[in-house]
């Protein structure tokens, strides 16, 4: 068996209201909640994949990558727009409003609430 990611806490001030903004941004489904007492928000990010977000006293973010094709990089893009959040080309100006990444063609970062910055990496 190879080794697989099942899941990983993303730590929040609002669980569900991370996980919302985390799959509107993404156009990913939020799963019902979970953990013994529904303390978990969990986001179905593929198959193998869920991040389960969990409020904390006082989160410190994470960073999290993620690997898509081109046209789903539009599309989050066009959210990210839409929804006026700020992105950006690089993790030290999340808000530049570039995508001129470093490392790919085309890439971009954003932050949530609780400081986790995400990457989205696309190829074209």
């Amino acid at each position: 068996m190879t080794v697989t990611l099942n899941h990983t806490i993303v730590p929040a001030r609002d669980h569900h209201a991370a996980a919302r903004f985390f799959a509107d941004v993404m156009g990913l489904p939020v799963l019902p909640p979970a953990g013994r007492h529904g303390h978990f928000a969990p986001v179905r990010v593929n198959d193998q994949l869920t991040l389960d977000f969990m409020s904390v006293p006082a989160p410190e973010g994470h960073h999290l990558a993620f690997d898509v094709d081109p046209a789903t990089f539009d599309a989050i893009l066009a959210r990210l727009r839409a929804a006026g959040v700020p992105y950006g080309s690089e993790p030290g100006a999340p808000d530049n409003g570039r995508t001129d990444h470093p490392l790919c063609a085309r890439g971009l970062f954003f932050r949530d609430e609780a400081g986790n910055l995400f990457e989205v990496m696309s190829p074209a």
